[in-house]
């Protein structure tokens, strides 16, 4: 049996383009614990023909949704684990940036790790990384910020 991600585990019905398992047009992303580090997931995927911002290149908001989504759900996991709570806290974007260090190749396998560098009771800065081929292709760093009730987005992973 395949293992079950942290989206699937935690929310199976999102509908987040980036890494709801219910998006039947999203990109689907799979998340899991890295076992070197308390606080970091890995990730691969495998970019398609549309996907391209030209030919044989990913387009750069595919990179960017790949890694605010994974980077996001590292937030999640370490908030969560960290203050021992029973379910999954909605987290939201606050800020995050990229960075593109070279064109990444579409149709390859892309891997992407990421760690929490600053963690508190309700908010996480996460570092990703994301690789072609063994080469670093993007990096990028996020504020994620556990959302209480009344927050448009609270409920969404429910």
């Amino acid at each position: 049996m395949t293992e079950l991600s942290v989206q699937e585990t935690h929310a199976p019905t999102s509908i987040c383009f980036g890494c709801g398992p219910a998006n039947e047009e999203g990109l689907k992303i799979r998340s899991f614990h890295r076992k070197e580090v308390e606080h970091g997931l890995r990730m691969s995927f495998v970019t398609e023909e549309h996907h391209q911002a030209f030919p044989g290149m990913v387009n750069g908001g595919i990179i960017g949704t790949l890694l605010d989504c994974h980077g996001n759900w590292t937030a999640s996991m370490a908030i969560m684990e960290s203050n021992q709570m029973q379910e999954v806290p909605c987290t939201v974007t606050a800020n995050y940036s990229i960075q593109l260090r070279r064109p990444t190749p579409s149709g390859e396998e892309l891997s992407i790790t990421s760690e929490v560098t600053d963690l508190q009771i309700d908010r996480a800065t996460v570092k990703m990384e994301l690789y072609a081929g063994g080469e670093l292709c993007a990096r990028g760093e996020g504020l994620f910020v556990a959302v209480k009730e009344g927050h448009p987005a609270y409920h969404r992973w429910s």
